[in-house]
C-alpha cells in the first residue's frame, strides 16, 4: 500500500483522548500468549539438537528469510543468495560460496544484523535514521528524492496509507502531523527503553502498533517496524539465538496483517484484539521454523553422506548451491558457468557425482539434461 493525498478514513486512534495508553485485556491475551510462549520454547528445544555448524545454518537461513521476505512485504526484490553471502560475511560463517550484494541489500544485512544481534542495545532516534537511511542509500525511493535519516517533513502531510485507483481510492490509514512525530516517538522510545509493564511479547506487540500508527518516515516505516520488533522480540530471547523470522510469517499473511493494522489503529485505545493476533502470528512463525530445522538437518545429513566420498573443489561449490535452493535442475552449462570450467570438466563432474549417489539425472537428453539433489 502506497501514501497519498486522498479524503481522511474514520478517526485514528492517535485522535483519541489518552493516546499513546494502549490498554490489553490479559484475560483474553493469555491464551495466545501461552501457545506463542510454548511455541518458541519448542523451536529453541528443537535447536538444542543441532551441532554448532548446524546451527550457524538455521541462523543464516532465518536471518535471510526475515531480511528477504520483510522488504518483499512492501514489493521490494533482493536477490536471497546476495544477502545470504552479506550475512555469512558478516557473521564469519563459512559458506564456499560468495555473491556480491548490492548497496541497498548490504544496507538491509546491516539493519537486520544490528536490530537482532544487538538487541541489548539502547533503541534511540539515531538508530532508528541509520536503519532508515540503510533502506535508502541513494536517498530516493521509486524514483522520488526522499527525506532520509531523519523524521518525515511536514511537506508530506497529510500522510495517508491508501490503495485502489486514483478515481476510487480507499484511504486505510491517516497519519498523524509532521509536527506531532518528534513528541511522538519520543514517547514510543521510553516505551520501548523502560520495563515493560505487561508481558514482554505483549510489549512488543503494542510497540510494533504504536510505530506504525505514527509513521514517523517518509518511507521504510514499514521495514523498519519489524526491525525494531525484532531487536525487542531477541531481548526476549536473551541471547539464546534467533531462529524464527516474524517477517517471513507476516509475508504469508500479509492481507491479514493490514486488515488488522487497519482495524486497531482506527478502533479505540483497546489493543486486545491486535495482540492476540500478534501473537498467533508470532506462534505460527515459531512453528513454521521447525522445517528449517528440518531441512539443516537434511543438509547436515547430506554432506555426511558426501564426507566419506572423494569430491573436488568445483563439485562441492555447485552441490553448496543446489543446497541453498538452487532454481532449476543444474546443467552442465550452469555448472561451466558456476565454478568457471570448461563444459567437459563440467559433464564428469556431474557424472562423478551421479556415481557417487549425491545427484540424480532428470532423465532429459542433449540441452534439456540435468541433475538434481539425490
Amino acid at each position: 500500500m502506497k501514501a497519498g493525498r486522498t479524503p481522511a478514513p474514520r478517526r485514528q486512534i492517535w485522535q483519541l483522548a489518552g493516546w499513546p495508553a494502549l490498554t490489553v485485556d490479559s484475560a483474553a491475551v493469555a491464551p495466545a500468549l501461552l501457545e506463542a510462549t510454548r511455541a518458541v520454547s519448542r523451536l529453541h528445544g528443537r535447536m538444542e539438537l543441532l551441532d554448532g555448524s548446524a546451527r550457524d545454518e538455521a541462523l543464516l537461513i532465518t536471518l535471510t528469510d526475515n531480511a528477504v521476505l520483510s522488504s518483499a512485504i512492501e514489493g521490494e526484490v533482493l536477490r536471497a543468495d546476495s544477502v545470504r553471502s552479506s550475512l555469512a560475511n558478516r557473521l564469519g560463517i563459512e559458506t564456499g560460496v560468495k555473491v556480491p550484494a548490492s548497496q541497498k541489500e548490504e544496507g538491509v544485512v546491516e539493519m537486520t544484523l544490528d536490530a537482532t544481534r544487538n538487541a541489548l542495545k539502547a533503541i534511540s532516534a539515531k538508530r532508528l535514521f541509520t536503519w532508515q537511511a540503510c533502506l535508502f542509500p541513494t536517498g530516493y525511493s521509486d524514483g522520488k528524492k526522499i527525506k532520509v535519516g531523519a523524521w518525515r517533513p511536514s511537506s508530506g502531510d497529510p500522510m495517508r496509507v491508501v490503495s485502489g485507483n486514483l478515481t476510487d481510492p480507499k484511504v486505510h490509514f491517516v497519519a498523524p502531523p509532521a509536527t506531532q512525530v518528534s513528541t511522538m516517538m519520543k514517547d514510543w522510545l521510553a516505551y520501548c527503553t523502560g520495563t515493560p509493564r505487561q508481558d514482554a511479547l505483549v510489549h512488543a506487540a503494542l510497540a510494533h502498533l504504536w510505530f506504525l500508527t505514527v509513521h514517523p518516515f517518509e518511507d521504510g516505516n514499514g521495514r523498519v517496524a519489524r526491525a525494531a520488533t525484532d531487536l525487542l522480540l531477541a531481548r526476549v530471547e536473551r541471547g539464546a539465538g534467533r531462529y524464527f523470522s516474524f517477517s517471513a510469517q507476516i509475508r504469508k499473511e500479509r492481507a491479514q496483517y493490514y486488515k488488522e493494522l487497519e482495524a486497531a489503529q482506527a478502533g479505540s485505545l483497546d489493543a486486545t484484539r491486535w495482540c492476540v493476533w500478534f501473537l498467533a502470528c508470532l506462534g505460527r512463525a515459531a512453528d513454521a521454523s521447525n522445517l528449517v530445522v528440518e531441512r539443516v538437518l537434511k543438509r547436515a545429513k547430506f554432506w555426511n553422506q558426501a564426507g566419506t566420498a572423494q569430491i573436488n573443489p568445483r563439485q562441492r561449490k555447485a552441490l553448496t548451491r543446489l543446497l541453498e535452493g538452487f532454481v532449476g535442475d543444474m546443467t552442465s552449462g550452469k555448472y561451466a558457468n558456476l565454478t568457471k570450467c570448461s563444459h567437459d570438466t563440467a559433464s564428469r563432474d556431474l557424472e562423478a557425482l551421479v556415481k557417487l549417489g549425491l545427484l540424480k539425472t532428470n532423465g532429459k537428453k542433449g540441452r534439456s539434461a540435468g541433475y538434481q539433489l539425490k
